[in-house]
């Protein structure tokens, strides 16, 4: 029995020794090179950089708005009737006093023509009345009797004129109808809707800016308007500050006004205000892409050359205004440095790298994404 189990651990030993020795050699070969790496430390990361610059920025103030119709309304109707022309299409541009919808009035004009008979008559009995009277025929009395009769002929025509007009709806001003609400031959009550109508060019922009600001603003003062979907922003200027403050927000109501003519501006669209004012300042800027936000603090790797070696040495940052793709740099670093704008994230302090900037992203200070 000795003998057996000697003979299977000389087998063992015979198969496994070899195995063991690969292995044995195998791992200290990777300390050995372990050992060499650390020795020679780690391997450099390409990372592309940008050079803090000086730039001028404008001095402006960001807030949102509510596009607005200079001259707006939602006609209606003025009397009862039954709808007999419809004179315009939807969406259509008409002048001031053009013909939008037309209701019955064969009534009216029935009445019209018996009250500009009578008012026919009237006045031909005043003209005798006249004459008798300067010939002292008839009393004073009964020529002011026959003056009144036509004064009133005369005001019942002009009062079932005015009754045919408000059954007749026109253009209040010049614009762009909406979609109508009515159909012909449809009988509407006093007060109903009929159609919109909207004037586009020009148009208002209407936003809020806090009280700190009230000093910075002024009639005329230059602003831009960005709407989401519309590429190019819009120029306008600043027409009207509100002369109070709401007392419970504690922000002045400022309109300006942009022109509008191929009326891609519409009432009702959100848009992004910016008050651009006469003085710029200079500023220390970087891609946004180069600084790393953490709950501790922002910072940014700066590129400098340690024992004939590039590396890239954390520095915390004060942060400014962002525009664009770029940030102001209040404190930190200075014009000149050059910082790591891509693969940072891939850092820590005092990493070396290399420089490839042919991963540089474009930083613009207006942007405009191109749609796809």
């Amino acid at each position: 029995m000795f003998k057996k189990l000697s003979l299977t651990g000389l087998i063992l030993l015979a198969v496994l020794g070899p195995i063991v020795g690969i292995k044995v050699l195998q791992i200290g070969s990777l300390i050995a090179m372990g050992k060499e790496q650390q020795a020679a430390g780690m391997p450099p990361t390409p990372v592309a950089t940008y050079v803090a610059n000086e730039q001028n920025w404008e001095e402006i103030i960001q807030t949102v708005g509510s596009l607005q119709a200079v001259q707006g309304v939602t006609l209606s109707a003025e009397l009862g009737g039954t709808v007999v022309e419809i004179a315009v299409e939807n969406g259509a541009a008409v002048a001031k006093d053009a013909l939008l919808v037309r209701l019955d009035t064969s009534v009216e004009e029935a009445q019209l023509a018996a009250s500009e008979a009578n008012l026919t008559l009237a006045r031909l009995q005043l003209d005798r009345s006249r004459s008798l009277l300067g010939q002292n025929t008839i009393s004073r009395a009964e020529f002011d009797a026959a003056e009144a009769t036509a004064k009133a002929a005369e005001a019942e025509v002009a009062h079932i004129r005015a009754q045919i007009a408000r059954k007749t709806i026109r253009a209040p001003f010049a614009g762009r109808v909406g979609i109508r609400m009515i159909n012909l031959g449809q009988t509407i009550s006093p007060g109903a809707q009929l159609l919109p109508l909207q004037s586009l060019d020009p148009i208002f922009i209407d936003f809020t800016v806090p009280q700190q600001r009230i000093a910075s603003l002024a009639v005329g003062q230059s602003l831009r308007v960005k709407v989401d979907g519309l590429d190019a922003p819009f120029e306008g200027k600043v027409t009207a500050i509100n002369p109070e403050v709401d007392a419970l927000t504690r922000n002045v109501r400022v309109q300006g006004t942009l022109a509008n003519a191929d009326e891609k501006l519409r009432p009702g669209m959100f848009a992004e205000v910016t008050l651009v004012q006469a003085s710029v300042r200079k500023v220390v800027a970087v891609p946004a892409t180069a600084v790393m936000h953490a709950p501790f603090g922002d910072s940014v790797y700066v590129v400098e050359e340690q024992e004939g070696r590039l590396v890239a040495r954390q520095q915390f940052v004060r942060l400014g205004d962002a525009r664009g793709d770029f940030i102001a740099i209040v404190d930190g670093i200075s014009a000149g440095a050059r910082v790591v704008s891509a693969g940072a994230f891939k850092l820590r302090n005092n990493s070396p790298v290399v420089i490839d900037d042919t991963m540089q992203p474009e930083a613009k200070l207006a942007p405009s994404p191109r749609n796809t």
